[in-house]
């Protein structure tokens, strides 16, 4: 093993230590992780922007840090960003041709916590286009592959974020949740993802798709590091309206293994037609684990996840369409010049949207349009009411709800982009998180074949500490966190 596989090996914890005991340096970490991209991200395509120099540059200032004895949690540490958080040293573009070449004035809230952190920026990652999708195929700059087969998807929207982690070319990331778009690519590429609640982190600086939905979060290859990057990037942002005020916990305090007086909710919804057999056992052999540690197993029942798919693509829709009219041409990126206003709009929006995202746009657009708002949009937020007081009730019984991520494992490349409805299957047994607000983390729980099979777990509104202790707990009891993608440069 080289000296480079060492060190992008490592966790971010372990990195932590050794950058403080001055055993490596972030300028060598900072280098071994470009030099991985390098070596594997053509077959990859993780990034979109590699930000070599920005990199390097922070890297020396992270050394100059560690040695006035001033570090942070995430000082030296390289990073990955999904490419929908805006930056002010690299283009952000949502992975849309609208936004080529866009580079915005301000660092998104989160962004510049993590620079006041001293985090290294690798580059921004590929994503669906404006964050919709499952497979990060509907990128207007070319399809991100999965690490542990190349011919599969990695999940998606924040398919780039996931196989960077997974392909060891970072080693923490960022992505944003709206539907399910950390914990299945987690799940698809074999590592951790967190989607805290609904205002724990700031979104101030996240390129909008649905705004009741979305939330930012981490990916990792351990527990401990999705705890110690949600410690940098929660908090009260004033920015943000819908930020909460609340004190953000020690994460790593609430890190266990022994779950004595655990009450898991294992819902009998959480099973679907169509899943995979390798899924149901990897699944059903981690919640077995899970009581094995102390946890008492609890049926419970959430009667309204059989609507939580279809109220989810009539709110997120409806939001999109509202969030997206900002892009026009007007003030920034692509313009398509045209003799009027009105069909300058037209083509710009026309050429410089893809397919998906003209599909949300106008499945929003009839939601929202008169006589069908009542019948669409409002029935859709009464019902979205009932699957929250679902999870609240589900809540008075146990500490967290298990299940799997995701019914099945990634699935090939090309296989299910023409087929809508197939396509948002992927995403059913992570939205109903999003529709309640609540936070839900994804780990590898075993394999089907060879490829990863995830374990979510859900928590209450604003204890993901609860979450990522009974997490870590289920980590430090197996073996599959430590398993890394057959890839080579």
């Amino acid at each position: 093993m080289t000296a480079r596989d060492e060190l992008t090996r490592m966790t971010a914890a372990a990195a932590r230590s050794a950058l403080d005991a001055r055993q490596i340096s972030a300028v060598e970490l900072t280098r071994a992780h470009l030099e991985r991209i390098e070596a594997v991200d053509p077959a990859i395509h993780a990034f979109l922007h590699v930000m070599s120099d920005v990199a390097f540059d922070q890297a020396d200032a992270a050394d100059s840090r560690i040695a006035s004895g001033t570090a942070a949690p995430l000082t030296g540490i390289p990073i990955a960003l999904k490419d929908i958080l805006v930056t002010t040293d690299a283009p952000t573009t949502a992975a849309s041709r609208i936004l080529k070449g866009y580079v915005s004035p301000y660092d998104a809230s989160v962004v510049q916590r993590l620079r006041d952190q001293g985090a290294v920026f690798l580059g921004k990652t590929n994503t669906d286009e404006f964050a919709m999708g499952s497979s990060t195929e509907n990128s207007a700059f070319g399809v991100t592959h999965n690490p542990w087969d190349i011919s599969r998807v990695p999940g998606g929207s924040s398919g780039g974020s996931a196989a960077a982690v997974a392909a060891r070319e970072a080693m923490i990331s960022l992505g944003s949740d709206t539907g399910g778009s950390i914990r299945q690519p987690a799940g698809f590429c074999g590592v951790v993802g967190l989607k805290p609640t609904y205002g724990r982190v700031s979104r101030y600086g996240l390129i909008a798709f649905a705004s009741s939905l979305d939330q930012i979060g981490p990916f990792a290859r351990t527990v401990e590091d999705a705890a110690i990057m949600l410690g940098a990037i929660a908090g009260h942002d004033p920015l943000d309206s819908t930020s909460v005020p609340l004190a953000v916990p020690a994460y790593l305090r609430g890190l266990r293994t022994d779950l004595t007086g655990v009450r898991v909710g294992v819902a009998r919804e959480y099973t679907v037609s169509g899943m995979e057999p390798g899924v149901t056992e990897a699944v059903t052999t981690a919640i077995g684990t899970l009581e094995s540690l102390g946890a008492e197993l609890v049926d419970i029942s959430l009667p309204h996840t059989e609507y939580a798919l279809a109220t989810y693509y009539i709110t997120a829709p409806a939001e999109a369409s509202a969030n997206l009219s900002r892009f026009d041409g007007v003030k920034y990126g692509l313009r398509v010049e045209e003799p009027t206003l009105r069909e300058t709009y037209q083509m710009t929006r026309g050429t410089g949207f893809g397919p998906e995202v003209k599909r949300r746009i106008m499945l929003g657009t009839y939601a929202l349009s008169s006589g069908y708002y009542d019948a669409y949009y409002v029935k859709a937020q009464k019902v979205r009411t009932l699957i929250k007081q679902d999870f609240e009730r589900a809540f008075e019984q146990v500490d967290v709800i298990a299940g799997p991520t995701s019914p099945t494992v990634a699935f090939g490349i090309g296989s299910r982009i023409d087929d809508p409805y197939q396509m948002y299957l992927s995403d059913v047994f992570t939205i109903p998180a999003n529709m309640a607000g609540i936070p839900g983390v994804a780990i590898p729980c075993g394999m089907s074949g060879a490829l990863p099979v995830s374990l979510q777990l859900l928590g209450k509104p604003f204890d993901e500490e609860t979450v990522l202790g009974i997490a870590h707990a289920y980590e430090r009891a197996t073996e599959w966190h430590s398993t890394f993608a057959p890839l080579d440069g």
